[in-house]
């Protein structure tokens, strides 16, 4: 065991043992209090649960004259050198002749008057500020707060925080909470983390985020909610493209087709780059960076297809985006495909809903199964992850070639090469 000489033993003579977990562990309700060994008067105090202990720091008050105890925490959820580094703390106050109990109280009645005048708005651009430095994207600092301005600022934004309980938070989230489920699942979370903040300020006592779900009706699982992207049935599709994408003769509906043909998420296809592309041997290779499962993706592309984006490099300029925005040159958004198909009234299995971009995958892989393709070819053309570990293990290829004519089947049931 480690022996170290205490601020009280260089002074009388003597030598503590410096308390380690192993000690602090083992205290009992019954034991004398434990001192620390390092920190003069810091000690471990016995609670009414074993293995649990309240740590109190005894001083003489500079202010007074009389002898004080100041509460530091419990054992463990305060460890011993946090307890320490508090104590210290609490120490060097004293040296500059402070009471360190007084100037808590003081901290704690500022903390209450700031919580009577600062409201949630104030609070989340606080956060904000202090937070976006340590991001590296910059659209994601962005998104934070407008997401807070969009759906919390209107309702809860001038509560003032000392005013603000759960109920507060399950109207806020309610009228997202089954309609918009991811977006309602970020704002959650984006409240509970300003909340947190205030208490860990100590302007509020707890969370009111906590515990809000049991207001708020139970969403679907995340399984659920991905086999309902409403979906164009698979026989409509043709129907589909020659009565409203023709020609495809403007960005957003060469996208659409793009998508649909391809089965890819419509995500990778508005970043798709010219670079990726190697047309004489017929494939788009997706870098992992850009695929959700982070994870190369390489895509045969049918006749249809290579027709599709020569007459695409043909007809847009040079840069380095094969659909880029016409009106900014950036990437196009998924609201270009979600209101062309609105607009359309794009026909789905889901009643009262129209199709998704999203849904044409799942368009694609009902074709396939009812087509007798094998299962591991419409799943690596979908590039979904392969949950199993040990099935994962023997998928060693992306059975590139053995995809082609299945690809160039499903181009054909969607549109005939002429149309293209």
């Amino acid at each position: 065991m480690q022996v170290v000489p205490s601020l009280c033993g260089l002074k009388c003579g003597l030598y503590i043992d410096m308390l380690r977990d192993v000690t602090a562990k083992a205290i009992k309700p019954n034991d004398k209090p434990i001192p620390d060994g390092t920190v003069t008067g810091l000690r471990l105090h016995p609670t009414k649960t074993k293995a649990r202990g309240a740590w109190k720091l005894r001083f003489v008050s500079p202010e007074t004259g009389d002898r004080r105890d100041m509460g530091l925490g419990i054992y463990p959820d305060i460890t011993i050198n946090e307890a320490r580094r508090l104590a210290n703390q609490a120490r060097s106050q004293i040296a500059l002749r402070i009471d360190p109990i007084s100037a808590r109280t003081s901290e704690k009645k500022e903390a209450q008057l700031e919580a009577n005048i600062l409201t949630f708005e104030d609070a989340a651009e606080q956060v904000h500020t202090n937070s976006k430095a340590g991001w590296n994207n910059k659209k994601h600092q962005a998104q934070w707060i407008a997401t807070l301005r969009t759906y919390v600022f209107p309702t809860m934004g001038i509560k003032l925080l000392s005013e603000i309980d759960v109920n507060d938070v399950a109207e806020t989230l309610r009228p997202i909470w089954l309609t918009k489920i991811e977006t309602a699942s970020r704002v959650k979370q984006r409240i509970h983390h300003v909340m947190e903040w205030a208490c860990a300020q100590q302007i509020i006592v707890g969370n009111p985020v906590n515990g809000v779900q049991h207001l708020l009706p139970k969403q679907p699982s995340a399984s659920i909610r991905v086999q309902n992207f409403p979906a164009m049935p698979w026989r409509v599709i043709p129907n589909f493209v020659e009565k409203h994408i023709g020609e495809a003769d403007n960005v957003s509906r060469t996208l659409l087709l793009f998508v649909i043909l391809t089965a890819v998420r419509s995500g990778e296809a508005r970043k798709a780059k010219w670079s990726e592309f190697d047309l004489k041997q017929r494939i788009w290779t997706i870098p992992a960076s850009r695929m959700k499962a982070r994870v190369q993706h390489r895509v045969p592309l049918s006749s249809p297809v290579i027709s599709l984006i020569e007459d695409l490099r043909n007809r847009t300029n040079q840069g380095p985006l094969v659909f880029p925005s016409p009106r900014v040159g950036g990437e196009l958004t998924d609201m270009a495909l979600t209101s062309f198909l609105r607009k359309h009234k794009a026909v789905s299995d889901t009643p009262r809903r129209f199709a998704t971009a999203h849904g044409f995958r799942s368009a694609f892989r009902d074709w396939a199964s009812e087509n007798n393709y094998p299962r591991d070819y419409a799943e690596r053309a979908l590039a979904h992850r392969i949950k199993n570990a040990v099935e994962a293990a023997y998928h060693r290829t992306d059975l590139l070639e053995q995809r082609r004519p299945m690809m160039d089947n499903w181009a054909k049931h969607v549109v005939s090469e002429k149309k293209v």
